[in-house]
């Protein structure tokens, strides 16, 4: 497993001074090493009757409606503000650099539907949160969730509630 994320690069100071950014365009071009990711961010989830699986814009898109096909299960983004048609209901959050918000389809999960949240990285924990919110306000049953890194200086994990397991693949 280290090796393929042996292939995420750092950026520093983007997209801020003081952010370091984790690149995963190399982990993404080789397939093998992709193929693998996938596989594992989905091997807790594999026999637990998952709906569909929720996607974080931008970069959770990706490993999501990868994991979705794999788990055959519908894929579900949630997007930043603005970018789907009503009726859409929204979440505020905080990031390590500033503010934003989530918004889902008002009937994109049906109530008590088992879904799985996905992201490529947690950081302060916002983000995810704010995700599982939204789920949950759906009333949809938040199984988990899965991360492909996680930056445990950042203390992200303590803002993830509930009961549901959150799944990281690597820490940095």
């Amino acid at each position: 497993m280290q090796a393929i994320f042996d292939l995420v690069r750092d950026v520093p100071d983007f997209p801020r001074p003081g952010i370091m950014f984790k690149d995963i365009t190399p982990l993404l071009a080789d397939p093998a090493a992709f193929a693998e990711c996938i596989d594992a961010l989905c091997a807790p989830w594999r026999e637990q009757g998952i709906g569909a699986v929720c996607g974080i814009e931008s970069r959770g898109f990706i490993f999501g409606a990868a994991m979705a096909q794999a788990l055959s299960a519908g894929f579900v983004p949630l997007r930043k503000a603005g970018k789907l048609p009503p009726p859409v209901v929204g979440m505020d959050y905080g990031l390590e650099y500033g503010l934003d918000r989530l918004e889902i389809g008002t009937n994109a999960l049906a109530p008590g539907e088992r879904v799985i949240i996905v992201d490529d990285v947690l950081a302060t924990g916002g983000t995810l949160d704010a995700a599982r919110r939204l789920v949950e306000r759906l009333g949809a049953e938040v199984v988990g969730a899965s991360v492909a890194i996680e930056l445990p200086g950042l203390n992200g994990r303590a803002r993830w509630g509930g009961t549901a397991p959150l799944h990281a693949l690597a820490s940095y």
